[in-house]
């Protein structure tokens, strides 16, 4: 602490860092934001009854019988407060994060179905969706603020939670929404270029990520992916037992690929064969990771591979359905260079490449400009065609972002695309141009049920607009 105004030995009711939320007895933490600056609200929180402020600049005015404390971190100090305020429920129960560009969400939900198939009770904190045992909540964020995350841990701990996967972004890491918490365990998918809008540069990203990994407790796992050059360093400052999986490097849990079709995957697993409803490359690293994290969480090696081979896919990732005309249809949550890539050379893998594959793409606005013409020219390069179209613009002028798209595009690839700025219009175009056997890959928004334009969102769900138009088509 920097300093502290007041008496510290007062009993407070509850913690908030929304000026709006605090009632009378409350404490008030001023945090630093990328949009706004809590210290502008301690007055305001202080009129609403804020019995205590906690902050990193003190204010002009200070108020008789108000707590003062001046911190460092303010978001480290919330962090801390939340983890304490909710009786530390990290502690009880074994609690594993899972970090990297792309995978997270596949990886998170995948290890909750693996657990709940187990038998157990789990939790999941994901971007998709948050799960306390078997009830539902909806999520806003990859990894949630640090009174959030607290609160539905200690919700998991009071319901008998054994469990709990969370997604771990770097903005969460960076942020110090974790700090604080207590994992049983880290897995580290990849790394490849994302969020550099808020991180600058890519090794400010990775070193944010690393972060995690150094914080993590003598009692931990530290798995990560070896393959990735950047697995190697996550653990060279962690205190965390390590472990490694890979298909091609040699590895703690190795992979081959047998086989590998739209219908799934049938891998070999430190020798032993299992067959997956995942599809492609990076989901023979998705379930080599669960598959790792079950074992050194306690599953015997039968039931874990029994338990696998039952999982199906994640909403929005790799989601694919199959008209009447023999259309394929695939939505995936795609929305970085890697993971386009990754999707788009899964399919040209399992393809007779008679079939065209028609891509339908954009980026979201007011996020980082930089991938923009890599997408478009990794989409150009590995597609028949491709319809660049809007994604989540939010304030941007969607028409500039496809500019900026277009431009990456090669001039030999340029015949073979165009632009269509409405998404649900850009769907529609790529099912009326699709024949029988083509596949047409929807990629971005995944799982997203809405879009967002000038700060509007509406609803807007990829997946079921291409099975409304495949069915129209079918009739």
């Amino acid at each position: 602490m920097e300093a502290v105004i007041g008496n510290t030995g007062v009993a407070i009711t509850n913690l908030h860092f929304d000026s709006r939320k605090v009632e009378l007895n409350d404490v008030f933490v001023a945090v630093k934001g990328t949009i706004s600056d809590g210290h502008q609200f301690i007055n305001t929180a202080v009129d609403q009854g804020a019995l205590a402020v906690v902050c990193q600049e003190l204010p002009d005015k200070i108020v008789n019988g108000v707590t003062y404390v001046q911190v460092a971190n303010s978001q480290k100090a919330l962090a801390i407060m939340a983890s304490n305020y909710y009786d530390s429920p990290s502690e009880n129960l074994k609690l594993v994060g899972v970090t990297g560009t792309n995978g997270k969400t596949t990886v998170a939900t995948l290890l909750y179905d693996l657990f709940s198939k187990a038998g157990y009770k789990v939790g999941l904190l994901s971007t998709v969706k948050i799960m306390v045992g078997d009830k539902s909540f909806a999520a806003s964020h990859t990894t949630p603020d640090s009174l959030t995350i607290n609160s539905y841990l200690k919700l998991m701990n009071e319901t008998g939670v054994e469990f709990c996967f969370m997604e771990v972004s770097s903005h969460g890491i960076a942020q110090d929404r974790t700090t604080g918490l207590k994992f049983a365990g880290g897995i580290f998918t990849n790394l490849s270029h994302d969020h550099l809008d808020y991180h600058k540069t890519f090794a400010e990203y990775r070193d944010v990520k690393k972060l995690f990994f150094d914080m993590l407790p003598a009692s931990a796992f530290a798995l990560v992916n070896i393959d990735d050059k950047n697995g190697a360093v996550m653990l060279q400052n962690t205190k965390a037992q390590k472990q490694t999986y890979a298909l091609k490097s040699y590895a703690d849990f190795s992979a081959k690929i047998l086989e590998n079709q739209f219908s799934g995957l049938l891998l070999k697993i430190n020798g032993d064969e299992v067959w997956t409803k995942l599809i492609g490359n990076f989901n023979a690293y998705n379930v080599l990771a669960i598959y790792a994290a079950g074992e050194l969480l306690g599953l015997e090696k039968d039931e874990n591979l029994k338990l696998i081979s039952e999982l199906n896919s994640v909403s929005g990732r790799f989601q694919y359905l199959v008209s009447t005309q023999n259309i394929t249809a695939i939505v995936d949550y795609a929305h970085t260079p890697d993971a386009l890539k990754n999707v788009l050379e899964t399919i040209n893998e399992i393809r007779t490449k008679n079939e065209e594959l028609i891509t339908v793409v954009g980026c979201g606005g007011d996020r980082d400009k930089t991938k923009r013409p890599k997408m478009g020219n990794i989409a150009a390069a590995l597609s028949t065609k491709v319809i660049y179209t809007s994604d989540n613009p939010r304030t941007e002028d969607p028409e500039e972002i496809l500019k900026e798209i277009e431009a990456g595009v090669s001039p030999l690839d340029f015949k073979k695309t165009m632009s269509v700025l409405n998404r649900k219009q850009a769907i529609k175009t790529a099912c009326m141009l699709a024949n029988p056997n083509d596949i047409i890959l929807i990629a971005g928004k995944g799982h997203e049920t809405y879009q967002e334009i000038n700060g509007v969102r509406s609803d807007f769900d990829d997946f079921k607009i291409v099975s409304e138009f495949l069915n129209q088509l079918d009739k």
